[in-house]
Formats: structure tokens, C-alpha cells, sequence
């Protein structure tokens, strides 16, 4: 989206506020028809804006109504969070009526945005809070960024949002994403980011509640079936009832179609090859297709006997990393706790899940818990569950705990060093004794399962600095795998390409200038920061278009793109230049000598001569 120059929307506002037509492509049609309805609801632009706040059991009971969005949600706002906190920003996630129900992100931004009522339980419709991301978004039901001086109320000028409404298989608005931040702050990508969260949210919605109906996954491309870019429709016997905007764009169709169009006006089923899974439009287009039947019904007439290949995700696997999965294999089927260390965004949860599905418990459920993201006042009941009544707003069935969830499978506690010091001795006993007692009373429930723990902290300092638990460190920590940060690898090109080739097949190879220019970067967010930059530069780029250094973040596009190891031989790289090296890997002498091209002991020995000097 192009915004206008701030001289220009100034002049924009003085003269729609003024009551003077505006002419056409001074402000953006979307953002021109929001100022309308504004002005016809009778907001004025310079009026003191007034958030009701909700009262905590308010608050608890509009989180139990929309407890499932949230649940769909929450991988997506903890990953988004790493994003935002990047850009100094926050994610909102808010209902379909646009009352906010959680946010993630920077905590600086955080409490500047609580100013303006960007917080749990506040209301953004556009009827009340005027031209915003999130209530446009649900009134354009379209996906929107709105900048500056363009929201209708002049205090929320200080903000940049884009955000993105959240339909279910049924075409019905559940809800809003949205990311934002300073206005004075570039957010290139922030769209892009929020449309692809939103896209494997909706995609989620599907995971459930189709088994008496025809669920239909299909795509051009077989690499992507299994994935969010997967096209789905369900059909309840003839008759299309529920489908997501992937599926209703590739065959040409709208969310009012859905319950108004047979499988046959869709689909030549007259072509359809059983034998290679392939489907065809009645306008001769191809797609390959994986079909889940209904139960105890008899075979569909669209059936395929391929699956889906695996989606294309997985960690990079270096030699080193190989050898440390082989190792956790054997120590997960042999059920011996394990702790992944590794910086953040250096993939610790991908190769957990990997490694999940390499195990013997594969198959069964791997429940992944962050224990930073979970709120402290409701940790203790997400963990372990609670029996009915066990709390103000707790469900009348109670509800089962994330740990028993696990049954069978793998418990993955994600930054477990942040976890609670208090709640760090339930979890030991549920680790030692494997039983849960749910919150509120009842009898203790056994549950089988393998923990893996992760942290980006060092847990043995804080063991010893006493913020961490002993006993709980020497129960998790029964063997370490610690992940290498992406600034202390060699062959960041190569990483690069593998990613870029798997994140986005439909588009061409990265040119050689844009390749250097990535791998040259620090990447200081690891593999979150690079994948969810190649994610965000696919989604903006045109399909088939090669990619360019415009197309790259500013940060990433004005960084050198030469190695400092080019910089000359080792006797003339700078001191200046191995204390850059030093803080670009954050003191890891290896890390620095690799970036360097020279030997870890010859840098050390320069370092140690250099300090005799400096004595």
C-alpha cells in the first residue's frame, strides 16, 4: 500500500473535515469510505476518546467465549511476537466485533500503546474508535494498514497498524489480527507477516469438527498440499458448505457461494484420475488433491489415493545438527529428559517437533507450552486443568491440562526458564511421579509422557544466581543439545537457499547480489528473524518476478554484503575489525574466527597479545 505523504493527508484531513470533496487518489478508497461512515456515525476527529475498560470477570468471561480463537491463535501471536518486538510493535489479536483479546510484543511499545487503549478488552469498531486497522478491516472485511494522520482520530496518529480479518470455514468473521507500531517507524513487511498468520490460523480451523463430512485439500502444486497454501473445501454430501479463501480463489469463487454450489459445478468430475489423485476445473485447470472421506459413509465420487506430502518444513540440518538428532532419538525412545539450548529464533521448537516425528512416539500428540506467553494467573490451570468451579469463569465441565494433553507424546516446555519460580515445584513432581492433580481438587490422574525442555537463558547461572530450581534443572537437563545461533555458521548461503527454495517454491531462485546480501546479514533473531524475512518478501513479491534488493528490509538491504573475511589477510584485518567480529557473534571466538578466515587459536593468540599490550 502506498500511503501519502504526510504535507498531502494533512491536506486531505483539513479538507474533508472542512466539508470539501476530496478528488480521487489523494487517500486511499478504503480509507476515504471509513472517514465517511465516521463522519455519518457523527465522531469528531479531535474528540477526546473514551475506552471503557472491562472489569476482570468481564475480562474472564470474554476470554471463555473466545476461547478456541485464542487456542487456534497462540502459535502465531508467540512467533509474531519475536517479530514485533523487532520493530517496536505489538500483535493484537481482538473478536469479530473488535474487542481485544490478547496482545504480544514489545513491552516499550506495550505501555505506550495502552494510551490509546491498545489493550485486552478494549473495543476497536469503527464505531467507536474511528478510521483503524482493526475496525476498518472488519468493516471492508478486507485486509488493511492504516498510517498515521489516515486514522480518523487525531491521537491514534502516532500509529502504523496493518491487520487482517480471521474467517471461519463457514465465510464468518472470527476475528482480527492485527501488528501495531510507531508511525515514525518503517514496518515494510508488517502485512505480509500478519496475512500469513492469518492464513495458517485459518487453516487450523480445519483441523476439526469435518468427520461426517467431505473435507477436499487440493493444489496446483502437490509440494504444498499439507500446508496453510493448501486449497479446502468441505462438502456435505453434494453441496459446498465450508471452504477457506485459498481454496474459493483457486476455483474462482467467493464465501457466497458457500451452501449455494454443488461439487459438479466445480469440478469435471468426469476427468478426475483416481489413479495419479489429479482433479480438473471445468475451465480444464489441474489440480493435484488428497480427499478425507466422511464416516460411515459410502467412498466419494472426488477421491484420490495419493497423501500429501509432507509439509516443507523441518530444520536445516548441518552435519553437526544431524549427529545431535540422531543422539536425542535414542534418548527420547528411551524416555530421558532432554534440554535444547540455543539463542532465540535458532529453531529449537522445529527440531523438537522434528525429532518428534522421528521418534516411536510419533503419531501421538506432541503439545508444545511457552512458558513465558502463558499468563502467570492462569499457568497453573493450563498446565495441569481444573475441576468444575475451581475458579471465578472456570467452565462448569472443568477442562483437561495441557500435561495430560501430552499423553503418550511429547510435553515440550518452551523457555521453561522463565517459568514461575513457585510453579517450578508442581512441575518437578508431575516429571517425577508422572500424575496430575487438575487445579481445585480431585484424585491425581497418571499420564505418560517424554519431556523436552527449551530456554535461550543459561539455566546453570541461574541455578546458582537461585532463579531456577536445582532439582528441576538436574530432572530436565539429563542431556543438553545446544543449537548454534545462524551468525556462527559457515554456510549461510547455502541455508539461505535451502529455506527460500522450501518457504517459496513458486517463486524463482534468489539472484547471486540478493543471496550474498542475506547471508552476509548478522541475523541477530536466527532462523525466526531469516524465515520470517523470506516469508515476508515471498508474499509481497509478484509470482514468477525475480527478487531484488529493494525487496529486501531496509535493515537487511543497506547492510555490506562482503564477508569480513575478505577484508584482507591476517596480517592486515584490524583490531577494530576482530572486535567487530567479536560483537557480531557475541564473544564466541570460534564464531568470530570463522567470519574472519582464520584459525579459532590464531585469533586467540592476537587477542591475548592485544590484551598484554593493552596491561
Amino acid at each position: 500500500m502506498n500511503f501519502a505523504s504526510e504535507s498531502a493527508l494533512a491536506a486531505a484531513r483539513d479538507k474533508f473535515f472542512s466539508g470539501h470533496a476530496l478528488p480521487d487518489g489523494l487517500v486511499a478508497p478504503p480509507i476515504l469510505r471509513s472517514w465517511q461512515r465516521c463522519a455519518e456515525q457523527g465522531l469528531e476527529s479531535g474528540a477526546t476518546i473514551r475506552a471503557e475498560a472491562l472489569t476482570a470477570p468481564e475480562l474472564r468471561a470474554l476470554h471463555e467465549r473466545n476461547e478456541a480463537l485464542r487456542l487456534l491463535s497462540r502459535s502465531e501471536l508467540v512467533s509474531l511476537r519475536a517479530e514485533a518486538k523487532l520493530t517496536d510493535s505489538v500483535v493484537i489479536l481482538t473478536n469479530a466485533k473488535g474487542l481485544v483479546l490478547d496482545t504480544a510484543g514489545s513491552p516499550e511499545f506495550a505501555g505506550q500503546a495502552a494510551s490509546v487503549a491498545l489493550r485486552p478488552g478494549a473495543l476497536w469498531a469503527e464505531t467507536v474508535t474511528g478510521t483503524n486497522a482493526i475496525g476498518t478491516a472488519i468493516a471492508e472485511r478486507r485486509a488493511i494498514e492504516v498510517h498515521g494522520g489516515e486514522h480518523f482520530f487525531e491521537p491514534h496518529g502516532i500509529l502504523h497498524c496493518a491487520a487482517s480479518p480471521i474467517f471461519d470455514p463457514y465465510g464468518k468473521l472470527a476475528g482480527v489480527l492485527d501488528m501495531s507500531g510507531h508511525a515514525s517507524t518503517q514496518h515494510t513487511h508488517a502485512m505480509g507477516l500478519v496475512r500469513l498468520a492469518v492464513e495458517q490460523i485459518e487453516h487450523r480451523f480445519f483441523n476439526r469438527a469435518f468427520e461426517e463430512m467431505t473435507v477436499l485439500r487440493f493444489h496446483r502444486s502437490a509440494d504444498l498440499l499439507g500446508t496453510a497454501r493448501e486449497g479446502i473445501l468441505v462438502f456435505d454430501g453434494d453441496t459446498l458448505v465450508a471452504g477457506n479463501r485459498r481454496a474459493l480463489h483457486l476455483v474462482g469463487l467467493d464465501r457466497k457461494a458457500l451452501r449455494h454450489t454443488n461439487r459438479e459445478e466445480i469440478f469435471d468430475l468426469a476427468g478426475f484420475n483416481a489413479a495419479r489423485g489429479e482433479l480438473r476445473t471445468h475451465a480444464g485447470e489441474r489440480f493435484v488433491a488428497n480427499l478425507a472421506r466422511p464416516r460411515n459413509r459410502p467412498a466419494a465420487t472426488i477421491a484420490s489415493v495419493r497423501k500429501p506430502r509432507a509439509p516443507a518444513t523441518g530444520p536445516i540440518l548441518t552435519p553437526q545438527v544431524r549427529a545431535d538428532l540422531a543422539k536425542a532419538i535414542r534418548l527420547v525412545n528411551a524416555e530421558i529428559p532432554l534440554l535444547i539450548a540455543g539463542e532465540t529464533g535458532a529453531g529449537k521448537e522445529v527440531f523438537a517437533r522434528h525429532l518428534h516425528a522421528q521418534t516411536a512416539r510419533a503419531g501421538k500428540p506432541f503439545i508444545a507450552i511457552n512458558c513465558a506467553a502463558l499468563p502467570e494467573s492462569l499457568i497453573e490451570a493450563e498446565l495441569f486443568g481444573y475441576e468444575p468451579g475451581a475458579f471465578t469463569g472456570a467452565r462448569k465441565s472443568g477442562a483437561k491440562g495441557l500435561v495430560q494433553q501430552a499423553a503418550g507424546g511429547i510435553l515440550f516446555l518452551d523457555e521453561i526458564g522463565d517459568m514461575p519460580l513457585l510453579l517450578q515445584s508442581r512441575l518437578l513432581r508431575v516429571l517425577q511421579d508422572k500424575q496430575v492433580t487438575p487445579l481445585g481438587g480431585g484424585a491425581a490422574q497418571s499420564t505418560d509422557f517424554v519431556a523436552i525442555s527449551a530456554s535461550n537463558r543459561d539455566l546453570k547461572s541461574m541455578v546458582d544466581a537461585g532463579s531456577f530450581r536445582a532439582d528441576l534443572y538436574f530432572r530436565i537437563a539429563q542431556y543438553t543439545i545446544a543449537l548454534p545461533s545462524l551468525s556462527a555458521l559457515d554456510d549461510r548461503a547455502d541455508i539461505v537457499t535451502t529455506l527460500w527454495s522450501r518457504l517459496a517454491p513458486a517463486h524463482p531462485p534468489l539472484p547471486a547480489t540478493v543471496l550474498a546480501r542475506l547471508a552476509a546479514h548478522n541475523w541477530p533473531g536466527n532462523f525466526r528473524e531469516l524465515a520470517g524475512t523470506l516469508n515476508a518478501v515471498a508474499a509481497l513479491a509478484d509470482p514468477g518476478e525475480p527478487i531484488t534488493l529493494t525487496d529486501l528490509p531496509q535493515t537487511i538491504s543497506s547492510c555490506p554484503a562482503t564477508p569480513i573475511a575478505q577484508q584482507g589477510d591476517l596480517g592486515t584485518i584490524t583490531e577494530s575489525a576482530m572486535q567487530r567480529a567479536l560483537d557480531l557473534n557475541r564473544g564466541n571466538v570460534s564464531a568470530a574466527a570463522r567470519a574472519l578466515g582464520i584459525d579459532r587459536s590464531t585469533l586467540y593468540r592476537r587477542l591475548m597479545w592485544k590484551d598484554r599490550l593493552d596491561g
